[in-house]
């Protein structure tokens, strides 16, 4: 028998790790304290509707090609994709901008609104798809444990040409003048965690992601990624425990021994021996409640100080009609781009007129709705760790952003709502255990970026690992696949001898 590895929590990077780890033969179990796996990315099903709870944007399709092509599968074994296009729509103050998939229609699109701009873009993209190259292929794959795995010639001599000591804002900036065309090329940035002044220029390879890659859609939803990714470790032999909440790390001396569970159906405490455990839960969590203080690697004032990426206020909606002109993904910023990064990132408040994105999947697919009805999920970033969470703050935002809609698709859409449930901070807190109700995790600012991020192997706890969008490389789906490989590596490094 393989050695025992007990992974906590089953979202994408704890699946991740799992798959990994079994691969390398160890025995493992995943203790996950939902009813279904997928973390952030789980399934909700109500009323006819089938709604993606979580992350609703694919791009950088070759990041998950690449994860199944290393236990000898394809994507297409699991699901089956499909390219969108137009990408998504944004709505302005006047008319509204389609972003097709085509590179040529779009460069024409930029020249529309910005003579000269068409040029500017392949210029921007040429430098992105080299900050792509390296930042995907090499830099998110070191652990982050040493400067010494940054020794990589590539990497030193195109340090400048990364653009890490270069802002987001400046970079662009440099490129383009229109203020719509600045936000365009902005707004990738909006979820990594900081004002696109505060991020590194090396992120222009979302842009890349974006234009280059392309917009898809996982045929049944985003959580057909979850069910594939499960259905693959369950192949591999890993065993999956449901409704297990994890009540603390048992040590002995400095090394983790078991895992201790509470069953949420029947209550029952069961402990699981493990030569490693890896930490796929919030980290914070991890580190605060399972373990005895004197084995945290970081203080409270280390958390506190921790620049976040955004929380969410989020509805799942369903309507008894069609809407007539919308797309698979939009994006509304018909108010101030500037106001709202600044109430999310620096006074961290309640938003005053937020930008909005909304989802409409029963675009594309005609499963996740009852015929004739549509399926939206709308999203409000917001700062982390505010407070006053109610119904009523919730309701006044719906109305709000709503009413806002009405207005742009010059139809009505309230009197024809027949399902409608919102999710907030205090739902990641009680689901996830997310710190300060985090959804994103740690933004990707420069003093947080590789070695400057919580790391992924304990200080303390010798077999102690962790996962996930709180530690290397960060943030975003296609990083967590990322972050699950990394830490299983790490795992086999120091304990597969």
């Amino acid at each position: 028998m393989g050695k025992k590895v007990i992974v906590i929590g089953a979202g994408f990077a704890g699946l991740s790790a799992a798959s990994f780890m079994a691969k390398a033969g160890w025995q493992v179990t995943v203790l996950e304290k939902n009813a279904i796996p997928g973390g952030r990315a789980r399934q909700m099903k109500a009323e006819g509707f089938t709604f993606d709870m979580g992350p609703s944007w694919y791009w950088m399709p070759e990041v998950f090609e690449r994860y199944f092509n290393q236990f000898g599968k394809k994507v297409s074994d699991y699901y089956i994709l499909e390219r969108l296009d137009p990408s998504y729509r944004v709505y302005w103050q006047e008319e509204p901008m389609d972003i097709p998939a085509d590179y040529e229609a779009l460069k024409q699109l930029f020249e529309s609104v910005e003579p000269g701009s068409g040029a500017s873009l392949d210029k921007f993209l040429e430098e992105a798809a080299y900050k792509y190259e390296v930042g995907i292929n090499k830099l998110v794959h070191k652990p982050g444990q040493t400067l010494s795995e940054f020794l990589d010639w590539e990497v030193i001599s195109g340090v400048f040409k990364l653009d890490v000591f270069n802002s987001m804002k400046s970079h662009v900036a440099k490129h383009f003048s229109h203020p719509k065309l600045k936000e365009l090329m902005e707004f990738p940035v909006l979820f990594l965690g900081a004002l696109p002044q505060k991020i590194p220029a090396l992120y222009s390879l979302m842009n890349y992601a974006d234009i280059k890659g392309g917009t898809w859609y996982p045929k049944d939803g985003m959580y057909s990624i979850v069910k594939g990714m499960h259905q693959l470790a369950t192949e591999l032999g890993v065993e999956f425990r449901f409704n297990e909440e994890v009540q603390q790390i048992d040590l002995k001396g400095q090394s983790a021994k078991s895992v201790t569970s509470k069953n949420k159906t029947n209550q029952q405490i069961s402990a699981f021996e493990a030569d490693v455990v890896i930490g796929g839960a919030d980290y914070h969590h991890i580190e605060t409640k399972l373990l005895p203080a004197q084995f945290r690697s970081y203080t409270d004032n280390y958390w506190d100080s921790r620049v976040m990426a955004p929380s969410c206020l989020i509805y799942y909606v369903g309507l008894n009609k069609k809407i007539k002109n919308i797309l698979h993904h939009s994006l509304f910023f018909d108010t101030s781009f500037e106001v709202h990064g600044n109430e999310i990132y620096t006074t961290k408040e309640w938003p005053s007129n937020p930008l909005f994105y909304v989802s409409a999947t029963s675009v594309s697919d005609n499963t996740v709705a009852p015929e004739g009805h549509e399926n939206l999920f709308f999203l409000i970033p917001v700062a982390t760790g505010l407070t006053n969470d109610t119904e009523e703050i919730r309701e006044q935002y719906f109305n709000a952003i709503i009413q806002r809609m009405e207005k742009h698709l010059g139809e009505p859409i309230s009197q024809h709502i027949v399902y409608k449930k919102s999710y907030a901070h205090s739902d990641f807190i009680a689901d996830y255990n997310a710190f300060k109700g985090n959804a994103y995790g740690l933004a990707n600012t420069l003093m947080q970026t590789s070695i400057l991020k919580p790391a992924c192997r304990s200080k303390k706890v010798k077999n102690l690992f962790y996962t996930g969008q709180l530690t290397v490389p960060g943030p975003g789906v296609p990083p967590c696949l990322i972050s699950g490989e990394v830490v299983a590596k790490e795992v086999v490094k120091h304990f597969d001898k």
